[in-house]
């Protein structure tokens, strides 16, 4: 993997205002970033795919949809699919969503996720839009997605075409399972790696353990023996830095991105 591999995803560097972003990642020839959907809606969804087409960048992904045990998820979804095809991408990231209000019933909000998927799928085919289920770590189950195996992804994006839905394999959430690198295979043999993202794992995790998010190399995770397993699967797409940390954040904007394309051309 190289640097024509490389994609930043947004939120690794929220502190750069997108012309900004957009700017340096010209200058460090970056040719890939994925967008968030707040950020981008604030800037302007046709301002931004504006600014993204004319510097030449591809968008990788859009983050994010779903949360389909939330009302209102159909509408919202149906917006997120439409915002990706704005912005000429054909990847939108989903975050399935965890345990109804008041709900301990695990199973059946991973049923109500696979309903959903399967309501949104025909729509995002029409608009070139495919969905990519990401497993999150077990400890988001309750709160933010019950769907916390790169199987158990699998088993919901298998009941529909591939060009409609696949999955998002992300090395924060997946390298502590023994089984997901067969899942790995098993998403590249049906075609449905849609994203591949980088972060690595640093203890301890801080407190609400969402912005633990390590710089890579800094961490448990053997990230070079995640990129080999997704080349030797033939996965050729590219690879997104999506880092969710309070230090790298407090830092100057460009240093971090500047360190962030260092890192992942190391490891």
């Amino acid at each position: 993997m190289n640097r024509d591999r490389f994609s930043i995803n947004q939120m690794t560097v929220k502190q750069l205002p997108l012309p900004k972003l957009v700017e340096e990642c010209v200058r460090l020839g970056v040719p890939g970033i994925g967008l968030w959907r707040d950020p981008v809606k604030e800037y302007g969804i046709e301002a931004t795919a504006r600014l993204v087409r004319d510097a030449g960048l591809a968008v990788t992904t859009l983050c994010r949809g779903g949360f389909f045990t939330t009302d209102g998820w159909e509408a919202d979804n149906r917006a997120a699919i439409d915002e990706a095809a704005a912005l000429g991408t054909d990847t939108l990231v989903l975050v399935s969503g965890g345990l109804p209000a008041g709900s301990r019933d695990l199973p059946g909000a991973r049923a109500r996720i696979a309903d959903a998927v399967g309501a949104l799928a025909p729509y995002a085919g029409e608009r070139g839009v495919r969905l990519a289920i990401e497993p999150l770590h077990p400890m988001y189950a309750s709160d933010r997605c019950a769907i916390s195996t790169l199987d158990q992804a699998l088993d919901i994006a298998e009941r529909f075409p591939a060009e409609q839905v696949g999955v998002t394999v992300d090395t924060y959430h997946l390298w502590w399972d023994e089984n997901a690198p067969a899942a790995v295979e098993r998403a590249a043999a049906g075609g449905r790696i849609h994203s591949f993202q980088l972060a690595d794992w640093t203890t301890p995790l801080p407190e609400g353990v969402l912005d633990g998010r390590g710089q890579l190399g800094t961490g448990a995770i053997d990230l070079t023996w995640w990129a080999e397993l997704l080349e030797r699967v033939g996965h050729t797409g590219p690879v997104e830095v999506e880092l969710f940390n309070d230090a790298l954040w407090a830092r100057d904007g460009v240093e971090v991105l500047e360190e962030t394309l260092a890192a992942f051309l190391k490891v």
